[in-house]
């Protein structure tokens, strides 16, 4: 691109003028975490009664328009709340902001950004229908008391034009960067070329599926076995189609695959040093924290107290690194005394891959509103994919229990308020539902209409709370818990406006305490307004089988599906079913000794690292004590109900590639160690999985079942036989990890033999073979090892 052509930027409205004048602190107290959803809500409130008032009243308007200032070429673009003809016959925009500020500090005046954002929406729009004058409104809405105050002003068209080039102006030297960067950035990726000097099989067509799609648009269903590369086979592509668009969304269930996503970006930074690609990881909020305690208010964090008016330096210096990891935001922060979660945040506009949890897209309360508010050209990337349904499931559910409000109640101590009685109001409700559990079988009973009574119970609590926490805001235990339960109805009360036909309310007693949950049953319809935020969508996983039942509840109904066999030697994995053992839950008794026998052959076969999935605990245990006792010369290990990160990686830890030493680990099936573990070579070397994984059964489970029979006509499949295979898979596949890895995997339950699940099994288990004693796998694998050692 020729020096003397203008540099380029396309740049929301919002986004432009909080940048330049917002200014202050962090305050995150209790009104903050739902407060956009409540926004939404109370604009379209407010802008279906302007109607009323002015019948030409048109809500969300978009407008878009081309400045130049400096030699910067800009594109505007953003959507007013408003625009009416006044009275007098003046074109006005409305801008509408919703505020807990005391009235009396609602002067019009208390926040410049409002009306800057007001003003450059009536610039453009004079400007594109000629008019010499417009009025700009300014509607603050208190929704503490509900009231509403408006502020307006008079402007000449000239005099518009002259506020946005000002803004333009002081923008300039970052606009400069944003643009010079975006337009390197797109040479340098299309420059970029493979990190690799060979691609491994399978691997080359994964990249070209992926890259069609990105450059294309729409939705890919990937399943990419094991040691294909899938990391890099995504996101190479997606970086290459990136063009002017983006971010990369690099979007994962856990903390190590988003290590993965990390480490893919150093190798392309290693590949070609003159790389241009800013990435940021974004981590929990209680993770990165610098505090020992987080309180995100001014007077207990140095870090928020303050950050509007530090963050440009912190923005400025962090523009330099490239590769913005925890440990890098954590340094730049405490270099600059801002805050690191929300500056990783507010760098992640300037990035060009994004990488983090799921629910900085798919959660309703936690997702990114700075990018997903409206469409964007972002390409989302799922790492993991067979994980969304059932987060997804979790993002948009929600519980309360009666302990506490109970507490609460008590906490306040004697005396009436209204605070009291809106707690003992719901208290009584939860009584009135405990008599109704008593009667149901198992404690339990469901519903499919939403608690009214008790959602207006809850609406009408909230004002006294917030009150309440308003008066008390020093931090205790007191506090701490009416907070909590301030935010856990806030969280009800927004699940239950999308209460419909996807949900089940259930109402459980145990001992005096009392639950209620809202269910999301199916959460494909969220899940698939989320996907058209972007432009394309890669969900990638080693187990996304069968591709309909994804597609279908992943909310991608239209995408295309490929699944890739294995780039292993089929003669490396020995793969075997023992047909004489019942692991249903009637028969588990009479099952643990032959389990014990069949796990014992297993490590016997060749001493080395082994693991075995239970479907619980309790099973576990049962089998762990019997093996224990038979076979004491083999050293095991087991996976604890509640271990931490340390105990986690200390688990790990031991298995080592140590020469003729045999260590046989117990754990659960669909646990941490069930997936996304990498124990290559002979640090693994045998896996057995007891059972075909199906869900235990219970209310919820067949809850699922009957949404699923009525919705679908396969409610056990959906809620059982998918689900119960897809772990299995997943603990099957830690075992073969690299071209040069040997194993085995032994399959223990009868029904895996039959058709319904063989017909969910990957091609590369094609060689699957029966047996039907300790005594009969003991010769197989024999034969197995004596042949791999050839």
């Amino acid at each position: 691109m020729p020096e003397t052509e203008p540099l380029a930027l396309t740049l929301p409205i919002r986004r432009l003028v909080e940048f330049l004048l917002r200014s202050g602190s962090i305050d995150s107290r209790f009104t903050g975490f739902d407060r956009a959803n409540e926004g939404a809500r109370l604009h379209r409130k407010l802008q279906r009664a302007a109607v009323k008032t002015y019948p030409d009243y048109e809500a969300e308007v978009a407008l878009r328009q081309e400045f130049c200032c400096e030699g910067i070429a800009y594109t505007l673009e953003g959507r007013a709340d408003g625009l009416f003809t006044d009275r007098d016959g003046m074109r006005t925009i409305d801008e509408i902001k919703t505020t807990t500020l005391p009235p009396e500090l609602i002067t019009g005046e208390q926040s410049p950004e409002h009306w800057a954002q007001a003003q450059c929406y009536a610039a453009i729009y004079a400007l594109q229908n000629g008019l010499p004058a417009m009025r700009v409104r300014l509607t603050y809405y208190q929704v503490d008391e509900e009231l509403e105050f408006n502020f307006t002003h008079d402007y000449t068209a000239d005099a518009l034009q002259a506020i946005v080039q000002g803004l333009l102006a002081q923008y300039a030297p970052w606009a400069r960067r944003a643009a010079a960067w975006q337009r390197d950035r797109k040479a340098s990726l299309q420059a970029l070329r493979f990190p690799f000097a060979s691609y491994r099989p399978g691997q080359r067509a994964m990249i070209g599926t992926v890259y069609k799609t990105c450059c294309e648009g729409g939705q890919l269903l990937c399943q990419a076995p094991t040691g294909i590369g899938k990391t890099m086979s995504v996101l190479f592509p997606a970086l290459k189609a990136l063009d002017n668009g983006g971010p990369v969304f690099y979007l994962t269930a856990r903390g190590t695959t988003r290590a993965a996503a990390e480490n893919a970006a150093a190798v392309l930074h290693a590949h070609d040093p003159a790389l241009k690609l800013r990435s940021v990881t974004l981590t929990a909020k209680d993770k990165i924290c610098l505090q020992d305690h987080r309180e995100c208010t001014p007077e207990a964090c140095p870090y928020a107290n303050g950050y509007f008016d530090r963050v440009k330096a912190a923005l400025w210096d962090g523009l330099d690194t490239h590769t913005l990891t925890a440990d890098a935001l954590r340094e730049l922060a405490r270099r600059h005394k801002v805050c690191p979660f929300e500056l990783g945040l507010d760098l992640s506009l300037w990035c060009d891959l994004v990488i983090g949890d799921y629910n900085y897209l798919f959660d309703p309360v936690v997702h990114l509103a700075r990018f997903f508010e409206s469409r964007g050209d972002y390409l989302f990337l799922v790492d993991e994919a067979h994980n969304l349904p059932g987060r997804a499931r979790d993002m948009h559910s929600a519980s309360l229990c009666k302990s506490a409000f109970f507490d609460a109640r008590k906490r306040l101590g004697k005396g009436k308020s209204s605070l009291k009685s809106a707690l003992t109001k719901i208290n009584n409700l939860f009584i009135e539902w405990r008599h109704r559990c008593e009667e149901a079988e198992g404690r339990t009973f469901f519903e499919r209409e939403r608690a009214d009574a008790f959602d207006r119970a809850l609406q009408k609590l909230c004002e006294p709370l917030e009150i309440w926490l308003d008066e008390h805001r020093e931090p205790d235990e007191t506090h701490d818990a009416l907070l909590q339960l301030f935010f856990d109805v806030r969280g009800w009360l927004r699940v239950a406006d999308t209460f419909d036909e996807h949900f089940v309310l259930q109402v459980s007693a145990r001992s005096s305490d009392v639950r209620v949950s809202m269910l999301c049953l199916d959460p494909h319809e969220f899940l698939q307004a989320d996907f058209a935020k972007g432009r394309a969508a890669v969900l990638f996983s080693a187990t996304l089988s069968p591709a309909g039942y994804y597609k279908d509840l992943c909310g991608v109904p239209d995408a295309r599906a490929v699944a890739l066999r294995s780039p292993f030697p089929a003669e490396n994995l020995g793969l075997w079913c023992a047909r004489n053992v019942s692991t249903r839950y009637k028969d588990r008794a009479d099952s643990v000794e032959k389990i014990a026998a069949l796990l014992y052959e297993m490590v016997q076969g060749r001493a080395g690292n082994y693991l075995a999935f239970f479907p619980s605990y309790n099973y576990l245990e049962q089998v762990r004590e019997v093996f224990c006792a038979a076979y004491p010369e083999v050293e095991t290990l087991r996976q604890d109900t509640a271990m931490d990160e340390a105990g986690r990686a200390d688990f790990l830890a031991q298995f080592t590639a140590a020469t003729g030493r045999t260590l046989f680990g117990f754990a659960v099936l669909g646990g941490v160690f069930g997936e996304g573990v990498d124990l290559a070579g002979e640090r693994l070397i045998g896996a057995a999985i007891v059972s075909p994984g199906l869900p235990q059964v219970g209310p919820r489970q067949e809850q699922l079942r009957a949404h699923f029979e009525e919705t679908r006509g396969s409610g056990f499949d959906y809620a059982y036989r998918f689900p119960g295979m897809n772990k299995v898979l997943q603990a099957a596949g830690r075992v073969i990890r690299t071209p040069e890895d040997k194993g085995v995997v032994l399959l223990i339950d009868d029904r895996f033999l039959a058709p319904d699940t063989r017909r969910l099994m990957p091609p590369h288990w094609d060689g699957l073979r029966a047996v039907s004693s300790a005594e009969e796998l003991r010769g197989e694998l024999e034969k197995f090892w004596k042949q791999s050692d050839k």
